[in-house]
């Protein structure tokens, strides 16, 4: 019996992709993979898909009995009961048991948390945030994610829910409808898809001014799609992340409020922009700070590569898992 076991893994259930890794104590990812999130209708199915898929990766190092465990970041993932709660921008939805489920079909222990969570252990651990111990990371991709850290530990609530930062309501008037049910929410403005909506915005309200973004259907355009042509020099696609990143930037002024973080750390697809999306965060976000927070908060992009803060931070998850 191996007592000493070398490795855990970490998983990160998003929106679109669920990647997933085999990490040493080093922090070092060994081997990953991934799969499409919602390729399955049904959850069971998807746990089967996962579960094969991490059997052909343990099979490439060893054997089960060499993993302490596995560490899972998932939207609404709560610590707590091990379920994932009524996730927004997942396609199944309720409470699924999770760590139930993939415990009886894998045969190793599993943990679980948000996803932004486990980006936050990661960033902490092994990225930007080494050193820190009051700092939030915000993660834009599908949606809108936070993790926030006090006095180094994680703030989970009562409930495990704590944090969720992507649903603050930024707009109380007319605002966009949210994957959560609501309207006016961060997320509807500040995700990448929320991004891509503004751009769809713009052309519709805007039929005289010429776009790059005119070139492909309406309905087609990605936040990719504006960051190209926002490179090009497309003013159009540059007004869209001027006002997303203003958004943002209100948004982390009232943040800093409660916790009064050393940092706000940006992970995730869209923080890929650069200054297109940091130079309006800033700018807003010290305009609207409280003045006896002003130049004191670092805004910091995550320095691990894509995807890898929430793969490392969920393993720290299935290291400590019993």
């Amino acid at each position: 019996m191996i007592i000493d076991k070398p490795y855990a893994i970490g998983v990160d259930v998003g929106g679109t992709n669920t990647v997933f890794g085999i990490v040493d104590k080093r922090g070092q990812i060994i081997k990953s993979g991934s799969i499409k999130t919602g390729k399955h209708a049904e959850i069971k199915d998807f746990i089967d898909e996962l579960s094969g898929a991490l059997d052909t990766l343990i099979n490439q190092v060893g054997t089960k009995d060499e993993i302490k465990g596995i560490g899972v970041g998932a939207p609404n993932g709560n610590f707590f009961t091990g379920s994932i709660e009524f996730a927004p921008n997942l396609r199944w939805k309720g409470v699924i048991p999770f760590v139930e489920m993939m415990e009886e079909r894998i045969g190793i222990p599993v943990a679980l948390t948000n996803d932004a969570n486990a980006a936050a252990i990661g960033e902490m651990t092994y990225g930007a945030a080494i050193g820190m111990k009051d700092f939030i990371v915000v993660t834009l991709g599908t949606g809108v994610g936070s993790g926030i850290v006090v006095n180094g530990k994680l703030v989970y609530g009562h409930d495990g829910f704590a944090g969720e930062l992507g649903h603050v309501i930024m707009r109380r008037s007319n605002g966009r409808l949210c994957g959560c049910g609501r309207t006016g929410c961060l997320e509807a403005y500040s995700s990448a898809t929320g991004l891509a909506r503004t751009a769809r915005e713009y052309l519709d309200m805007r039929p005289n001014e010429n776009s790059k973004l005119r070139t492909m259907p309406i309905e087609d355009i990605t936040s990719k799609d504006v960051f190209d042509a926002a490179l090009d020099g497309d003013e159009m696609a540059k007004e869209v992340f001027q006002f997303t990143g203003e958004i943002l930037g209100e948004a982390f002024a009232d943040f800093v409020a409660f916790s009064s973080p050393e940092a706000i750390i940006l992970f995730g697809g869209l923080a890929n922009a650069g200054d297109l999306i940091m130079k309006p965060i800033r700018e807003s976000m010290e305009k609207n700070l409280l003045n006896i927070y002003k130049n004191k908060i670092k805004l910091l992009f995550s320095e691990l590569k894509e995807s890898d803060a929430a793969v490392l931070g969920a393993s720290a998850l299935g290291w400590e898992v019993k």
